[in-house]
């Protein structure tokens, strides 16, 4: 077995198990509702998103917490992943048409090496990617994204309001957002 599939193997268990644990009586997932691999939770039901900060994959910091206050649409993607390649130009049309309502996008990379994810993300999107090849951030959500592609959307207080577990489509994808900023708007 190659390296890739026995770290991809392992990732997979684990990812699989935290999603078991999660499923437990009183887990924000079970109290939220599942569409098609859609998981949208109600304001009164969501969980504060874990700490999701570290180095990005152009140089320098980042740390979601900083961007309290908007909408925050999180994608986790490798430059291996053909679905992840299939959904970029959707993602980037979807940052574009919504950043000015409030939203901001954040890449994470994950299961990759630096150079190669930088050469995908090279013309493809204009909004940041964190660096995480071991795929500690995507562990550490209430409601793990355990497929790659994924999406979570988080709210304006940092909440985990929506997760998606496959590639996104901008048409399926900017509804999402826009109805997550529109309830936050709404509610101020």
């Amino acid at each position: 077995m190659s390296t890739r599939r026995l770290v991809a193997a392992l990732l997979t268990a684990v990812a699989a198990g935290t999603a078991l644990v999660g499923c437990s009586s009183g887990s924000q997932e079970s109290r939220c509702a599942d569409r098609d691999g859609v998981i949208e939770c109600a304001p009164d039901q969501r969980s504060a998103a874990p700490k999701l900060a570290g180095d990005l994959l152009t140089g320098g910091r980042y740390d979601v917490a900083d961007a309290r206050g908007q909408v925050v649409v999180v994608n986790f993607w490798g430059s291996w992943c053909a679905p992840c390649r299939a959904e970029a130009d959707d993602l980037e049309a979807t940052y574009r048409a919504t950043k000015g309502s409030g939203v901001s996008f954040l890449g994470i990379n994950v299961q990759d090496s630096r150079d190669k994810a930088l050469a995908f993300e090279e013309g493809r999107v204009s909004y940041p990617s964190l660096f995480d090849p071991a795929s500690r951030l995507a562990l550490a959500l209430d409601i793990p994204p355990n497929t790659i592609p994924a999406t979570v959307v988080l709210d304006r207080e940092g909440r985990v309001a929506t997760v998606i577990r496959a590639a996104v489509t901008q048409d399926r994808l900017r509804p999402l957002v826009e109805k997550v900023a529109a309830e936050e708007s709404a509610s101020r």
